[in-house]
């Protein structure tokens, strides 16, 4: 199970649906899936601002520990240190993050790109749901 406090890449607009088409066809996953289905440089531009061949030609500071190399499950607990999951709901890495990982990293330092909008949640915590619950139930006594 996920820290709630971790933002989950497959939730946001369309990443879902493009995982269900990289489990349907494994073709869909590789890299060279840009050139033939436009939607993955769509759903990239709609929540990074760049397409993949941007984040790729994107200059990188002189320190740049290149964290988009990794492999899959050392990429995994490298964005979860920084507050993303980037798994599916298996906790397996995301088939199509390939597609995205870039434009994430450079996004989440600063180097290029944007991240998504994020709305603050506003549900209360459980613990003052809690407390409210018992105070009204102590009220009708």
């Amino acid at each position: 199970m996920t820290s709630p406090s971790l933002r989950r890449l497959i939730e946001l607009p369309g990443v879902a649906d493009l995982e269900f088409r990289a489990v349907m066809k494994r073709d869909f996953a590789e890299p060279e899936a840009r050139a033939e289905f436009p939607e993955l440089d769509a759903c990239s531009v709609a929540l990074f601002g760049l397409t993949a061949d941007q984040a790729e030609a994107a200059e990188r500071p002189a320190d740049w520990d290149w964290p988009e190399r990794l492999a899959g499950h050392a990429q995994v607990a490298a964005f979860e240190a920084e507050g993303w999951d980037v798994t599916d709901d298996k906790r397996r890495p995301m088939r199509i993050l390939g597609h995205f990982n870039q434009q994430l990293w450079l996004a989440l330092r600063g180097v290029a790109g944007t991240l998504p909008f994020q709305a603050e949640d506003n549900k209360p915590e459980k613990w003052a749901t809690a407390w409210a619950a018992d105070a009204a139930r102590f009220r009708k006594r």
